[in-house]
C-alpha cells in the first residue's frame, strides 16, 4: 500500500515539475483551496466537511486564479461551464456557493485526471478528444453540470481500472 501511495505522489511530483511558471507551491497554498484539493484528495468524513464548509464560505477570486492558472487554462475556457457570467466573476471578491462548488468540482476533476493520466498533457489531450463512451462529445463540452461532471470523473475512473464500455 505505501509503494502505492508512493507512485501516486511520485506522479503528481512530476506533473507539479512540468508545469512552470505558476504560482503552485504546495505548502503555499491554503488549506481546502481549490489548487490545495487538486493535490490532496482525500475521502474521510471530516475532509468531506471541511470542504463543505470551504464550499459554503465561497471560493476566493485569488484561489480562482491560483487554480485556473495551475491547470493551465483560463477564465474565458470556463465561460460555459460556471454558473456565473466572466463579468460577475471579475468583480466579485468572493463567490457564491453555487459557483465554490463548481470551481471544487472542477478542482477534483483535474485531480483525478491527473493522477490517473499521469500528466497534464495526457489528460488534456483526452479532456479535448471526442469520446464514444460520452456520446462522441468532448468530455470538456460537457462539464456544465454536476451530474455531467460526475458522468466525466466515472469515465476517468473506468479508465483508471481499464473498463471500457
Amino acid at each position: 500500500m505505501n509503494d502505492k501511495f508512493s507512485i501516486i505522489m511520485s506522479s503528481k511530483e512530476i506533473i507539479k515539475s512540468q508545469i512552470k511558471g505558476t504560482p503552485y507551491s504546495g505548502a503555499a497554498n491554503n488549506q481546502y483551496s481549490p489548487s490545495w484539493v487538486l493535490d490532496n484528495s482525500d475521502y474521510s468524513p471530516a475532509y468531506k466537511l471541511a470542504l463543505i464548509e470551504k464550499i459554503r464560505t465561497g471560493v476566493t477570486k485569488k484561489e480562482w486564479k491560483e487554480l485556473i492558472t495551475f491547470i493551465e487554462a483560463t477564465e474565458k475556457d470556463f465561460k460555459n461551464i460556471l454558473p456565473c457570467s466572466m463579468g460577475s466573476r471579475q468583480k466579485k471578491d468572493i463567490y457564491n456557493q453555487e459557483t465554490s462548488e463548481k470551481i471544487f468540482a472542477i478542482a477534483r476533476l483535474f485531480g483525478l485526471g491527473y493522477e490517473v493520466f499521469d500528466s497534464s498533457e495526457k489528460f488534456k489531450n483526452w479532456l479535448f478528444t471526442p469520446s464514444k463512451a460520452l456520446g462522441n462529445k468532448k468530455p470538456f463540452d460537457i462539464l456544465d453540470s454536476s451530474l455531467r461532471i460526475k458522468v466525466v470523473e466515472n469515465e476517468i475512473t473506468r479508465i483508471k481500472y481499464n473498463v471500457y464500455c
